[in-house]
């Protein structure tokens, strides 16, 4: 199960809606092995592609350094989905490298970036394997 601070969550539907109608990526980086997601990244989307997302490599590596400095891990990768559904794709499934983070979906295909709710969906992927899980948005700010 996911839970995340609703400050993360609105971040992250923000950011798909603002980035609209190009797929928005980033991650929710927390204490190392605490599964605590606690500080959210906006990522850019180096394909710039509604149908595709790529973390700009540079921006990746200083995020990872970041990271390690901090005695952080990834807790959630997510994008969005301009057109579909909040599912991993083949491609989705292909790059899930983090075996211990959560990837969100987030679908802006009903409302694009105009006011109406979007389709925000958890998933754990290990080895090829997805498991949709149920997530929970708290009220309380889970850190910084």
């Amino acid at each position: 199960m996911l839970n995340i601070d609703r400050a993360t969550y609105d971040a992250i539907v923000a950011h798909a809606k603002r980035d609209h109608p190009d797929e928005a990526c980033g991650i929710v980086a927390g204490p190392e092995g605490s599964d605590r997601p606690e500080r959210h990244i906006e990522m850019l989307n180096a394909a710039s592609s509604p149908t595709f997302y790529e973390f700009d490599s540079t921006e990746l590596l200083e995020l990872y350094k970041q990271m390690w400095d901090r005695d952080e891990e990834p807790v959630v990768v997510y994008h969005s989905h301009t057109a579909t559904e909040a599912y991993p794709s083949r491609t989705d499934i292909g790059l899930a490298s983090e075996p211990n983070a959560h990837y969100v979906l987030v679908s802006t295909k009903e409302h694009g970036n105009n006011e109406g709710p979007v389709e925000f969906r958890s998933y754990r992927i290990i080895d090829g394997e997805v498991t949709e899980e149920e997530v929970t948005i708290t009220t309380t700010s889970t850190g910084s």
